[in-house]
């Protein structure tokens, strides 16, 4: 009996290495060949490092030109039809819709899996319209689309873009919770209190928000600290540019750090993680701080508010509200430090219970076995 392949496709090698790395090494223990497919970055290296089968693929994650989207999809095609994987593993939109076509003209199974809406849903433009049409024709294909959260499943069915029996919720990308464990690092006495922002500086994760929040509670509290860890994102129709970043800098409302390479050492260093983001699939970066005992103020909205229990683990506030951030925020700073120890321990709690990878991970393998053997593989 010949060994099963897996092909593992996704918009980055980073991606893949910092997000997915569990559950391919779970299914390489489960007797499956594993093959990665993304573009190439210096993750890719890791990856083969890791024992991984790695194959470079040139994905244009902003662009709209069709005659590349075209070509992707014959790219696509090659690269499957050379290795005949037995079944794929599409993340990302332009995986989920090009890959599907792809691996429908050779009839090889599909599992998708939406972690977001991004900027497709949150906006009525010309190209939002088009993808939505091309996810329409796309998901008639997987076998099985995972959603990351409730909310995105049910639009999906009421948009009548996939059938409710070919969906499933997953807890997120799941979160290795040995990995994402509270580091204790040494903190001085004269320690000054950390919010940080840890994302993408695009406006949907309400970065403008934040700023506006610290400018308010800088009034009252002007040695806290207001940090933002993240890249830019030039592309994006909603970047954050540099010479925006720079003023905020400048005036003394916010304090940005970059972009890190040990995000555990980061996370660590704050008192409290806050995304002020309009929607997630669910958020990766609140599961990251949670399962680090970190207490977190968040929008009350899909993909956030799933991992926060307002009073318990953190605050959910208004979304597109920079005053009840800001009220949210001086719960926090108002809270003894005994109670936001407390705060932690239940993020962390919750964590273990609800987002553990080895959820994300048995899912999975039961429906790869699944689909295996409806196909007679």
């Amino acid at each position: 009996m010949h060994q099963k392949t897996i092909m593992v496709v996704l918009n980055t090698s980073w991606n893949i290495y910092n997000f997915r790395l569990g559950l391919i090494k779970a299914l390489q223990r489960e007797g499956y060949a594993m093959i990665a497919v993304a573009p190439y970055d210096h993750y890719s290296v890791k990856l083969e490092e890791e024992g991984i089968e790695y194959h470079n693929i040139k994905i244009n994650n902003k662009g709209t030109n069709p005659f590349e989207e075209i070509k992707l999809t014959y790219d696509l095609y090659k690269l499957y039809k050379k290795h005949l994987p037995d079944i794929i593993l599409e993340y990302t939109i332009k995986a989920n819709i090009y890959g599907s076509f792809a691996a429908k003209v050779l009839g090889i199974p599909v599992i998708s899996n939406i972690s977001g809406l991004g900027t497709v849903f949150l906006n009525d433009s010309l190209s939002s319209k088009i993808a939505r049409k091309l996810y329409k024709v796309a998901l008639k294909i997987p076998e099985t689309v995972f959603f990351q959260n409730s909310i995105d499943r049910a639009l999906f069915i009421d948009e009548g873009l996939v059938r409710t029996e070919k969906s499933a919720l997953l807890p997120g990308s799941g979160i290795d919770v040995k990995k994402f464990k509270p580091l204790n690092l040494f903190i001085q006495k004269n320690h000054r209190f950390q919010f940080l922002l840890i994302a993408r500086l695009i406006k949907d994760k309400g970065i403008v928000e934040y700023v506006d929040a610290a400018r308010i509670l800088k009034l009252k509290y002007p040695e806290v600290e207001f940090a933002i860890v993240g890249a830019y994102y030039p592309g994006n129709p909603t970047s954050i540019s540099r010479d925006t970043m720079h003023q905020w800098k400048h005036e003394g409302a916010i304090k940005y750090i970059g972009v890190s390479e040990d995000i555990k050492l980061v996370i660590a260093g704050a008192d409290c993680i806050v995304l002020p983001s309009y929607r997630e699939g669910l958020s990766r970066v609140l599961l990251e701080a949670a399962s680090m005992e970190k207490p977190i103020v968040t929008t009350d909205v899909p993909g956030c508010r799933e991992v926060v229990n307002h009073g318990k683990n953190g605050y959910l506030c208004k979304v597109k509200d920079a005053k009840d951030l800001a009220k949210q925020m001086e719960k926090m700073l108002q809270l003894t430090e005994d109670k936001r120890i407390i705060m932690g321990r239940n993020s962390r709690k919750k964590v273990i219970s609800e987002f553990d990878e080895k959820i994300v991970i048995q899912k999975y393998i039961e429906a790869i076995k699944r689909i295996l053997k409806l196909k007679g593989h």
